[in-house]
């Protein structure tokens, strides 16, 4: 298996969907700017949207893969059953919590965005935006298991492909609700669960190739299903301490208007990065070093931990210096239009720069959690994160009153560069990390590369600073080309420094 090739397909699709996510949010950004509707949307989305990014980009996979793996070795037959017992429970589970939050939907919007409280018509609209959406953490949560099924079996296209359903119904929400002049926050919502059923049923039929579902009204709760969920939550927690992270972030700014907005559009544009040099990087590792466990193959293991930790560095490394870089002309490249405003556009970007600092911490969490999860430890990560959740809250509190929304992603970069340090001395402490020689030649040269990128992005930035202008119309033209002329001469710059050789990433 190559890890550079597997990745790269996981990354195509995760990349389709993020820029038509990106063109979702364009429309959102012109037609609802940062006003009480987008607030309410976001808040609305947040919850449902975090457990699909939960369960979706690798979660669910820390606990699903190394058992399913392990009973698919013993016999076929026994993964078969694993999985309909899991999937029964599951179900279960799932119809029960979404019924309970229907039920008590108020009270879980007070939780999510307290500040709103003080704005009725925010709050009630918050409320009744979360009460559309929120069946969709069903529907995703479900996808996330046959995903799981895919993944297990080395297949990865259609898993990473099935978000693009989620941005497609909401561009075409977007559009309809235009068109006909209705409430384009409302439609959205709609179209969050529209897009969930969608989205499950299309992986049901991916899936079939390699699973058919049986569910059990009645079903055993073996030991291994036991030692499943009991991994579960830890890893939930764990594996998604970035998207808890900026949870809670948005719990902090809904005290200050349009702050839950400036947040989102922010986020939105990181977590494209994330998604390729973490999830992508975590999520294809993970089945094959989860196999290399349970057949007791140590040289490679030690193989595989080392090439995902450079992927994960060589794609992490350059996103972050261009983040911190050219935030505000990617903010204002991308969203500074309509009723998004040339102020909107500074306090977003400040936003996005800060979280630039924090990318490489995001994207190493995901791939060092991963060398638990594939010893079927989930403790020692859960520990870490709820440390990493703990200080992020006490940053935010002690400094939200003095700098306002800003220290949240300030916050939650510098508390998952903690965690990063805390993974790297526990693994090391324990033996599981066993760094080769090679990987620090390789992060020097990612390093220089990076640099040079960064050289030639500063320079292009000046010399057409009048083009990226927030008046001029073809702004995002001008971005994307500079962007891909400084992507350009990074990928030049690692070609001949040896670092894009495809044996490289290709384990034993």
């Amino acid at each position: 298996m190559n890890l550079l090739s597997t990745a790269s397909i996981f990354s195509f699709f995760t990349l389709i969907s993020r820029i038509l996510g990106y063109l979702r949010d364009i429309l959102i950004a012109i037609f609802l700017g940062a006003s009480i509707f987008a607030d309410a949307f976001f808040v609305a989305f947040r919850l449902p949207n975090t457990f699909r990014r939960l369960f979706a980009e690798g979660t669910f996979n820390a606990a699903f893969i190394p058992s399913y793996t392990s009973s698919k070795i013993d016999s076929r037959k026994k993964g078969k059953d694993f999985a309909d017992e899991v999937l029964s429970i599951l179900l279960l589970v799932l119809i029960f919590l979404v019924t309970l939050a229907e039920i008590f939907t108020p009270y879980l919007v007070y939780l999510i965005a307290p500040g709103f409280i003080e704005n009725q018509i925010k709050f009630e609209l918050a409320v009744e935006f979360t009460r559309i959406t929120f069946p969709f953490l069903l529907f995703v949560s479900l996808s996330s298991f046959f995903a799981g099924i895919l993944n297990s079996n080395n297949k990865f296209a259609a898993a990473s492909a099935a978000p693009i359903f989620l941005n497609v119904v909401l561009i075409l929400s977007i559009l309809i609700a235009y068109y006909f002049e209705l409430n384009i926050a409302e439609k959205l919502s709609y179209g969050v669960t529209l897009a969930g059923v969608l989205q499950l049923f299309f992986l049901i039929y991916v899936t079939s190739k390699f699973y058919k579902p049986k569910l059990k009204l009645k079903f055993k709760i073996t030991s291994k299903i036991k030692f499943f969920f009991k991994k579960l939550l830890p890893s939930i927690f764990s594996s998604g301490v970035t998207q808890i992270n900026i949870l809670v972030g948005t719990i902090i700014a809904s005290f200050q208007p349009g702050a839950v907005s400036y947040l989102y559009y922010a986020d939105r544009v990181y977590q494209i990065n994330l998604a390729v040099a973490g999830i992508a990087v975590g999520t294809v590792s993970l089945p094959v070093l989860a196999k290399a466990f349970k057949k007791k193959n140590y040289s490679r293991i030690l193989d595989i931990q080392n090439k995902a930790l450079e992927l994960s560095l060589l794609l992490s490394i350059p996103a972050s210096l261009g983040l911190i870089l050219a935030s505000k002309e990617i903010i204002n490249g991308l969203f500074g239009y309509g009723s998004f405003t040339s102020n909107d556009v500074q306090v977003t970007s400040q936003a996005l720069m800060f979280f630039g600092y924090g990318v490489v911490a995001f994207a190493l969490v995901k791939v060092l959690a991963n060398f638990f999860f594939a010893r079927d430890n989930t403790k020692i990560p859960f520990y870490i994160s709820a440390f990493v959740v703990f200080l992020n809250i006490i940053i935010s509190l002690s400094f939200f009153k003095t700098i306002g929304f800003i220290i949240v992603p300030i916050a939650t970069s510098i508390s998952t560069w903690v965690g990063v340090i805390i993974y790297l001395y526990l693994l090391n402490k324990y033996g599981f990390l066993l760094l080769q020689n090679k990987l620090f030649t390789s992060a020097i040269k990612i390093v220089i590369a990076s640099v040079v990128m960064s050289f030639v992005l500063t320079i292009l930035l000046g010399q057409f600073a009048s083009y990226l202008e927030y008046n001029y119309i073809f702004k995002s033209i001008y971005l994307i080309i500079i962007v891909g002329f400084a992507g350009v001469f990074y990928l030049i710059s690692c070609y001949l420094l040896g670092l894009l050789k495809i044996k490289n990433y290709k384990t034993k």
